[in-house]
Protein backbone atom coordinates (compact mmCIF):
# COMPACT_ATOMS: atom_id res chain seq x y z
CA UNK A 1 0.00 0.00 0.00
CA UNK A 2 1.40 3.19 -0.98
CA UNK A 3 1.93 6.27 2.09
CA UNK A 4 -1.13 8.20 1.61
CA UNK A 5 -0.19 11.86 2.12
CA UNK A 6 -2.58 15.09 2.31
CA UNK A 7 -0.86 18.05 0.96
CA UNK A 8 -3.11 21.02 3.11
CA UNK A 9 -0.91 24.27 2.76
CA UNK A 10 -3.07 26.61 3.87
CA UNK A 11 -6.10 26.17 6.86
CA UNK A 12 -9.41 25.04 5.10
CA UNK A 13 -12.22 26.34 5.11
CA UNK A 14 -14.97 24.76 7.27
CA UNK A 15 -16.59 23.43 3.85
CA UNK A 16 -12.89 21.89 2.71
CA UNK A 17 -12.24 20.23 6.01
CA UNK A 18 -15.35 18.19 5.48
CA UNK A 19 -14.59 17.41 1.83
CA UNK A 20 -11.17 16.52 3.44
CA UNK A 21 -12.55 14.13 5.82
CA UNK A 22 -14.66 12.57 3.78
CA UNK A 23 -12.55 11.74 1.25
CA UNK A 24 -9.86 10.56 3.95
CA UNK A 25 -12.28 8.13 5.47
CA UNK A 26 -10.32 7.06 8.11
CA UNK A 27 -7.33 5.93 6.20
CA UNK A 28 -4.19 6.78 7.91
CA UNK A 29 -2.33 9.90 6.21
CA UNK A 30 0.47 12.44 6.46
CA UNK A 31 -0.14 15.99 6.23
CA UNK A 32 2.54 18.23 5.01
CA UNK A 33 1.81 22.40 5.19
CA UNK A 34 4.54 23.96 3.63
CA UNK A 35 8.02 23.26 1.62
CA UNK A 36 10.31 23.06 4.33
CA UNK A 37 11.30 19.82 5.02
CA UNK A 38 9.18 18.35 2.00
CA UNK A 39 9.38 14.64 2.23
CA UNK A 40 10.57 11.86 -0.38
CA UNK A 41 6.80 11.75 -2.24
CA UNK A 42 7.56 9.60 -4.62
CA UNK A 43 5.28 6.75 -4.63
CA UNK A 44 2.84 8.48 -2.65
CA UNK A 45 -0.86 8.27 -3.17
CA UNK A 46 -1.08 12.39 -2.67
CA UNK A 47 -4.07 14.43 -1.73
CA UNK A 48 -3.83 18.06 -2.51
CA UNK A 49 -6.62 20.16 -0.62
CA UNK A 50 -6.32 23.92 -1.25
CA UNK A 51 -8.54 26.85 -0.49
CA UNK A 52 -8.29 29.89 -2.73
CA UNK A 53 -7.75 33.30 -2.45
CA UNK A 54 -9.41 36.47 -4.00
CA UNK A 55 -7.25 36.24 -6.39
CA UNK A 56 -7.99 32.37 -7.02
CA UNK A 57 -4.18 31.15 -6.18
CA UNK A 58 -2.54 29.61 -2.85
CA UNK A 59 0.77 30.99 -2.46
CA UNK A 60 1.78 28.05 -0.47
CA UNK A 61 0.99 25.42 -3.14
CA UNK A 62 3.14 27.07 -5.40
CA UNK A 63 5.86 27.29 -2.97
CA UNK A 64 5.92 23.69 -2.51
CA UNK A 65 5.61 22.87 -5.97
CA UNK A 66 8.23 24.91 -6.56
CA UNK A 67 10.39 22.97 -4.41
CA UNK A 68 9.15 19.36 -6.01
CA UNK A 69 10.25 20.93 -9.61
CA UNK A 70 13.60 22.23 -8.18
CA UNK A 71 14.14 18.84 -6.95
CA UNK A 72 13.89 16.84 -10.31
CA UNK A 73 11.86 16.00 -12.99
CA UNK A 74 11.13 12.83 -11.19
CA UNK A 75 10.19 13.32 -7.58
CA UNK A 76 6.72 12.80 -7.73
CA UNK A 77 7.78 9.26 -9.84
CA UNK A 78 5.20 6.55 -9.24
CA UNK A 79 2.93 8.61 -7.02
CA UNK A 80 -0.91 8.95 -8.13
CA UNK A 81 -2.62 12.41 -6.79
CA UNK A 82 -5.97 14.16 -6.88
CA UNK A 83 -7.32 17.32 -5.95
CA UNK A 84 -9.93 18.79 -3.21
CA UNK A 85 -10.43 22.54 -4.29
CA UNK A 86 -12.57 25.31 -2.74
CA UNK A 87 -12.83 29.22 -3.55
CA UNK A 88 -15.57 31.43 -1.83
CA UNK A 89 -15.87 32.69 -5.19
CA UNK A 90 -17.88 31.81 -8.50
CA UNK A 91 -14.26 31.38 -10.29
CA UNK A 92 -10.78 30.07 -10.18
CA UNK A 93 -11.03 26.41 -8.99
CA UNK A 94 -11.18 24.74 -12.67
CA UNK A 95 -7.47 26.79 -13.90
CA UNK A 96 -6.44 26.52 -10.50
CA UNK A 97 -6.81 22.78 -10.39
CA UNK A 98 -5.31 22.50 -14.19
CA UNK A 99 -2.10 24.09 -12.96
CA UNK A 100 -1.96 21.90 -10.33
CA UNK A 101 -2.83 18.42 -12.04
CA UNK A 102 0.18 19.77 -15.32
CA UNK A 103 3.04 20.71 -13.03
CA UNK A 104 2.32 17.47 -10.74
CA UNK A 105 2.18 15.29 -14.26
CA UNK A 106 5.07 16.97 -15.37
CA UNK A 107 6.97 15.45 -12.22
CA UNK A 108 5.70 11.78 -12.87
CA UNK A 109 2.59 12.01 -10.45
CA UNK A 110 -0.64 9.80 -12.21
CA UNK A 111 -4.04 11.39 -12.11
CA UNK A 112 -6.81 8.67 -11.81
CA UNK A 113 -10.03 9.86 -14.07
CA UNK A 114 -11.45 12.80 -12.42
CA UNK A 115 -9.62 13.43 -9.97
CA UNK A 116 -11.15 17.21 -8.94
CA UNK A 117 -13.61 17.98 -6.87
CA UNK A 118 -14.42 21.46 -6.99
CA UNK A 119 -16.66 24.02 -4.15
CA UNK A 120 -17.31 27.45 -5.86
CA UNK A 121 -18.45 29.90 -3.64
CA UNK A 122 -22.60 28.81 -4.13
CA UNK A 123 -21.86 24.80 -5.10
CA UNK A 124 -23.84 26.08 -8.21
CA UNK A 125 -21.77 23.47 -10.52
CA UNK A 126 -23.45 20.82 -8.70
CA UNK A 127 -26.88 21.97 -9.57
CA UNK A 128 -27.14 19.41 -12.73
CA UNK A 129 -26.71 16.52 -10.05
CA UNK A 130 -29.73 17.27 -8.23
CA UNK A 131 -31.34 15.48 -10.75
CA UNK A 132 -29.52 12.41 -10.01
CA UNK A 133 -29.37 12.66 -6.35
CA UNK A 134 -31.98 13.84 -4.01
CA UNK A 135 -29.58 15.39 -1.91
CA UNK A 136 -28.75 19.12 -0.76
CA UNK A 137 -25.96 20.55 -2.86
CA UNK A 138 -23.16 20.09 -0.31
CA UNK A 139 -24.09 16.96 0.73
CA UNK A 140 -23.87 16.18 -3.03
CA UNK A 141 -20.35 17.70 -2.95
CA UNK A 142 -19.03 15.47 -0.22
CA UNK A 143 -20.67 12.32 -1.55
CA UNK A 144 -17.98 13.25 -4.43
CA UNK A 145 -15.40 13.82 -2.69
CA UNK A 146 -15.44 10.14 -0.59
CA UNK A 147 -15.75 8.99 -3.89
CA UNK A 148 -12.74 10.72 -4.86
CA UNK A 149 -10.83 9.17 -2.26
CA UNK A 150 -12.06 5.69 -3.12
CA UNK A 151 -10.71 6.33 -6.60
CA UNK A 152 -7.54 7.97 -5.15
CA UNK A 153 -6.97 5.06 -3.17
CA UNK A 154 -8.10 2.04 -5.45
CA UNK A 155 -5.32 -1.06 -6.06
CA UNK A 156 -8.22 -1.58 -9.12
CA UNK A 157 -5.85 -2.39 -11.98
CA UNK A 158 -7.64 -1.98 -15.29
CA UNK A 159 -7.14 -4.92 -19.14
CA UNK A 160 -4.34 -3.10 -20.66
CA UNK A 161 -3.80 -3.84 -24.99
CA UNK A 162 -1.36 -2.63 -27.09
CA UNK A 163 -4.08 -0.97 -29.11
CA UNK A 164 -3.01 2.41 -29.51
CA UNK A 165 -6.08 5.21 -31.19
CA UNK A 166 -4.28 8.36 -32.45
CA UNK A 167 -7.06 11.32 -33.41
CA UNK A 168 -5.25 14.07 -35.36
CA UNK A 169 -6.29 16.61 -38.30
CA UNK A 170 -2.46 17.61 -39.39
CA UNK A 171 -1.83 17.93 -42.87
CA UNK A 172 1.12 15.08 -43.29
CA UNK A 173 2.79 17.01 -46.02
CA UNK A 174 3.32 20.36 -44.14
CA UNK A 175 2.19 19.67 -40.25
CA UNK A 176 5.44 19.78 -38.04
CA UNK A 177 2.80 17.86 -35.20
CA UNK A 178 2.20 15.03 -37.51
CA UNK A 179 6.45 15.18 -38.48
CA UNK A 180 7.08 15.01 -34.77
CA UNK A 181 4.36 11.92 -34.43
CA UNK A 182 6.00 10.18 -37.22
CA UNK A 183 9.50 10.11 -35.59
CA UNK A 184 7.51 8.99 -32.36
CA UNK A 185 5.75 6.26 -34.01
CA UNK A 186 9.22 4.77 -35.57
CA UNK A 187 10.06 3.57 -32.17
CA UNK A 188 6.71 2.35 -31.34
CA UNK A 189 7.10 -1.25 -31.62
CA UNK A 190 4.67 -4.31 -31.16
CA UNK A 191 1.57 -2.30 -30.64
CA UNK A 192 -1.18 -2.10 -33.11
CA UNK A 193 -1.73 1.94 -33.66
CA UNK A 194 -5.15 3.00 -35.72
CA UNK A 195 -4.64 6.81 -37.49
CA UNK A 196 -8.36 8.48 -37.32
CA UNK A 197 -8.09 11.56 -39.53
CA UNK A 198 -10.28 14.52 -38.46
CA UNK A 199 -9.71 16.68 -41.24
CA UNK A 200 -11.64 15.48 -44.05
CA UNK A 201 -14.29 18.49 -44.31
CA UNK A 202 -15.55 20.03 -40.55
CA UNK A 203 -17.04 17.58 -38.03
CA UNK A 204 -20.11 19.04 -36.71
CA UNK A 205 -19.88 20.00 -32.91
CA UNK A 206 -22.35 19.10 -30.38
CA UNK A 207 -25.00 20.90 -30.15
CA UNK A 208 -26.82 20.09 -26.93
CA UNK A 209 -29.19 17.63 -27.57
CA UNK A 210 -31.18 16.90 -24.18
CA UNK A 211 -30.27 14.28 -21.73
CA UNK A 212 -32.80 12.03 -22.35
CA UNK A 213 -31.42 12.75 -26.17
CA UNK A 214 -27.97 12.17 -25.96
CA UNK A 215 -28.37 9.21 -23.92
CA UNK A 216 -30.57 7.28 -26.17
CA UNK A 217 -28.43 7.55 -29.17
CA UNK A 218 -25.61 6.95 -26.73
CA UNK A 219 -26.64 3.61 -25.75
CA UNK A 220 -26.76 2.46 -29.31
CA UNK A 221 -22.82 3.64 -29.60
CA UNK A 222 -24.21 6.50 -31.61
CA UNK A 223 -24.16 9.95 -31.75
CA UNK A 224 -27.97 12.33 -33.44
CA UNK A 225 -25.05 13.95 -35.37
CA UNK A 226 -23.31 10.46 -36.68
CA UNK A 227 -20.45 11.51 -39.39
CA UNK A 228 -16.50 10.34 -38.60
CA UNK A 229 -17.16 10.84 -35.27
CA UNK A 230 -19.65 7.55 -34.83
CA UNK A 231 -18.13 6.01 -37.67
CA UNK A 232 -14.23 5.95 -36.91
CA UNK A 233 -13.68 7.95 -33.39
CA UNK A 234 -16.23 5.76 -31.22
CA UNK A 235 -14.66 2.18 -32.48
CA UNK A 236 -11.28 3.34 -32.52
CA UNK A 237 -11.91 4.69 -28.58
CA UNK A 238 -13.84 1.25 -27.67
CA UNK A 239 -11.07 -1.01 -29.26
CA UNK A 240 -7.86 1.05 -27.64
CA UNK A 241 -6.32 1.17 -23.99
CA UNK A 242 -4.10 4.13 -24.82
CA UNK A 243 -5.38 7.19 -27.15
CA UNK A 244 -3.09 10.07 -28.40
CA UNK A 245 -4.13 13.57 -29.38
CA UNK A 246 -1.88 15.31 -32.29
CA UNK A 247 -2.30 18.71 -31.50
CA UNK A 248 -0.55 21.31 -33.26
CA UNK A 249 -1.51 25.23 -31.25
CA UNK A 250 -3.03 27.47 -32.96
CA UNK A 251 -3.75 30.84 -31.15
CA UNK A 252 -3.13 29.39 -27.97
CA UNK A 253 -5.80 26.50 -28.74
CA UNK A 254 -6.98 22.79 -29.57
CA UNK A 255 -7.63 22.51 -33.38
CA UNK A 256 -11.34 23.09 -33.85
CA UNK A 257 -11.86 19.64 -35.04
CA UNK A 258 -10.53 18.12 -31.96
CA UNK A 259 -12.87 20.35 -29.95
CA UNK A 260 -15.27 18.71 -31.67
CA UNK A 261 -14.70 15.46 -31.49
CA UNK A 262 -14.08 15.91 -27.42
CA UNK A 263 -17.79 17.68 -27.39
CA UNK A 264 -19.18 14.63 -29.26
CA UNK A 265 -17.75 12.69 -27.09
CA UNK A 266 -20.23 12.87 -24.89
CA UNK A 267 -22.74 10.56 -26.24
CA UNK A 268 -20.10 7.24 -26.20
CA UNK A 269 -19.62 8.49 -22.58
CA UNK A 270 -23.26 8.18 -21.38
CA UNK A 271 -22.61 4.76 -22.24
CA UNK A 272 -19.23 3.60 -21.00
CA UNK A 273 -16.71 5.97 -18.63
CA UNK A 274 -13.27 5.65 -19.48
CA UNK A 275 -11.67 5.29 -16.24
CA UNK A 276 -9.46 2.73 -18.36
CA UNK A 277 -8.33 4.61 -20.79
CA UNK A 278 -4.90 6.49 -20.87
CA UNK A 279 -4.63 9.90 -23.04
CA UNK A 280 -1.48 11.36 -24.43
CA UNK A 281 -0.79 14.12 -26.49
CA UNK A 282 1.74 15.23 -29.28
CA UNK A 283 1.82 19.46 -29.37
CA UNK A 284 3.90 21.84 -31.49
CA UNK A 285 3.73 25.29 -30.78
CA UNK A 286 5.01 28.46 -33.40
CA UNK A 287 5.90 30.30 -30.73
CA UNK A 288 4.63 29.31 -27.57
CA UNK A 289 1.83 27.76 -25.11
CA UNK A 290 2.12 24.54 -25.61
CA UNK A 291 1.09 24.29 -21.73
CA UNK A 292 -1.94 26.16 -22.49
CA UNK A 293 -3.11 23.00 -24.90
CA UNK A 294 -2.14 20.40 -22.34
CA UNK A 295 -4.31 22.34 -19.55
CA UNK A 296 -7.32 22.06 -21.90
CA UNK A 297 -6.72 18.32 -22.89
CA UNK A 298 -6.06 17.57 -18.94
CA UNK A 299 -9.59 19.61 -18.23
CA UNK A 300 -11.21 18.18 -21.13
CA UNK A 301 -10.40 14.65 -20.79
CA UNK A 302 -8.91 13.45 -17.63
CA UNK A 303 -11.04 15.97 -15.31
CA UNK A 304 -13.89 15.77 -17.41
CA UNK A 305 -14.22 12.23 -19.72
CA UNK A 306 -12.82 10.62 -17.06
CA UNK A 307 -9.68 9.11 -18.93
CA UNK A 308 -6.51 8.22 -16.67
CA UNK A 309 -3.70 10.61 -17.22
CA UNK A 310 -0.34 8.74 -17.00
CA UNK A 311 2.88 10.76 -15.50
CA UNK A 312 4.44 12.87 -18.13
CA UNK A 313 1.49 12.50 -20.43
CA UNK A 314 2.36 15.29 -23.27
CA UNK A 315 5.53 15.92 -25.80
CA UNK A 316 6.00 19.71 -26.11
CA UNK A 317 8.10 21.43 -29.17
CA UNK A 318 8.25 24.57 -30.33
CA UNK A 319 8.47 24.99 -34.36
CA UNK A 320 7.06 27.17 -36.72
CA UNK A 321 8.02 26.94 -40.39
CA UNK A 322 6.86 23.89 -41.90
CA UNK A 323 9.56 21.07 -41.87
CA UNK A 324 11.39 23.31 -38.73
CA UNK A 325 11.07 20.83 -36.06
CA UNK A 326 13.42 18.68 -37.64
CA UNK A 327 15.87 21.68 -36.34
CA UNK A 328 14.75 21.17 -32.72
CA UNK A 329 17.61 20.16 -30.51
CA UNK A 330 17.93 17.01 -29.50
CA UNK A 331 14.17 16.32 -30.97
CA UNK A 332 14.80 12.25 -32.26
CA UNK A 333 15.92 11.52 -29.00
CA UNK A 334 13.34 13.15 -26.66
CA UNK A 335 11.11 11.58 -29.48
CA UNK A 336 12.55 7.91 -29.10
CA UNK A 337 12.35 8.80 -25.15
CA UNK A 338 8.44 9.46 -25.59
CA UNK A 339 7.63 6.52 -27.33
CA UNK A 340 9.66 3.90 -25.34
CA UNK A 341 7.58 6.08 -22.15
CA UNK A 342 4.35 5.51 -24.06
CA UNK A 343 5.25 1.57 -24.27
CA UNK A 344 6.12 1.10 -20.22
CA UNK A 345 3.10 2.87 -19.23
CA UNK A 346 0.84 0.56 -21.66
Amino acid sequence: MKPFTLILPSKPSPLLQKMIDKAINGEDFNVINNEENLPDLKGHNILFAIELNSIGINPQINRILEELVNRGKDSLKNSRGSILIHSGYDNFTKTAAQDIVFIANQLGCTFPGRPVIEANQNLDNYIPLKKIYDLSLEDICLKKSEELGRRLLSTQEYFRNKTIAVLHSSNKGTSNTYSLWEMIKEHLHDVEINEVYLGNGTITDCRGCSYKTCKYFGKQTKCFYGGVVVEEVYPAIQDASTIIFLCPNYNDMITANIVATINRLTALFRKTKFYDKRIFTVIVSGFSGGDALAKQLISSLNMNKTFELPPEFSIMATANDPGSIYNVPDINAKAEKFAKHILKNI
